[in-house]
């Protein structure tokens, strides 16, 4: 596990609106989460990050609990084992749906039009896709989705592929593969146990920058059209619990992350973003609709 080097307490900014310090010093703990959709080093690292960041612009304790796959960030959220927690589209709907009042907080920057690429391997012989029918090449082929409730890599490639005529019968064996991230979808592909995947465009280019992927073995294919994704999502008693206006002040201290703080640097890096901004619940209808129709969501 990558070790972050220890910083001095920096004056809490003013932005955030800090709680009173009788509250400040009270036992109550703000527990945040995420999807494991990324190796678990790296997502250690951004959310002790994360914690640390909001529990000086908060005034309370912060505290990140991994999880072991989507659903289980979707049942701590649904039971109140987590307060706060980064979802992807699908996972944030399903968690929204099953606790009413919960409240969709922030989300970032790339998030209001997000992209999934599709990827091979450069032996594969399967060659760049000029347009959505194009996506009949993969028939036949062996190939590998992400989590079974990843958005990117898995809800809305589907959708796309479903519009093109591929069903999931279609591919080699009768059924796609899950491989239970982006980065090891990415591997299997490179690797050639799959003739091809897809995965989340900002992993996928990530990947690229760090040399995990290798242009020589993996190769993008076709870039999806954009759909609404990753979000913050709150407890709907967050007020009652920390206090009143404390769901405002974690959406303030959110949206008032900027690059040139360098521990929010750190923080946004490792998100991929510059900033975040508002969400509009709106746009997530077209995900709720897609969850509904490949039995995602009941």
């Amino acid at each position: 596990m990558a070790l972050v080097p220890a910083v001095a307490p920096r004056p809490l900014p003013l932005v955030a609106d800090p709680l009173p310090p009788a509250q400040a010093q009270s036992q109550k703990v703000l527990r945040i989460g995420a999807i494991p959709d990324q190796n678990p080093e790296k997502l250690n690292r951004l959310y002790r990050l994360v914690a640390d960041e909001l529990s000086q612009q908060l005034g309370v304790k912060v505290q990140y609990v991994p999880v072991t796959d989507y659903t289980a960030a979707v049942s701590a959220f649904r039971t109140g084992n987590l307060d706060l927690v980064w979802f992807g589209g699908l996972t944030g709907v399903q968690a929204r749906l099953q606790k009413p009042g919960a409240q969709m907080l922030a989300q970032r920057d790339i998030d209001a039009q997000f992209y999934s690429v599709f990827i091979a391997n450069a032996r594969s012989g399967i060659q760049p896709i000029r347009n959505q029918k194009g996506l009949t090449a993969l028939i036949g082929r062996r190939f590998t989705f992400g989590s079974e409730s990843s958005t990117s890599g898995r809800l809305m490639p589907q959708y796309f592929l479903s519009q093109a005529g591929v069903g999931l019968n279609k591919f080699a064996g009768g059924a796609p593969g899950f491989s239970g991230s982006h980065d090891a979808t990415i591997a299997l592909v490179q690797s050639g146990a799959y003739e091809a995947g897809v995965v989340n465009e900002q992993v996928w280019k990530s990947s690229l920058r760090s040399g995990k992927a290798n242009r020589a073995k993996v190769i993008q294919i076709w870039r999806t059209p954009s759909y609404p994704d990753y979000l913050w999502l709150g407890q709907p008693d967050l007020d009652q619990r920390f206090g009143q206006g404390f769901s405002r002040k974690v959406r303030q201290a959110i949206l008032s992350w900027r690059p040139s703080d360098p521990e929010q640097k750190q923080i946004l890096g490792l998100f991929g973003a510059q900033q975040f901004t508002t969400v509009n619940p709106a746009a997530y209808a077209k995900i709720e609709q897609v969850g509904r129709q490949i039995g995602k969501i009941r």
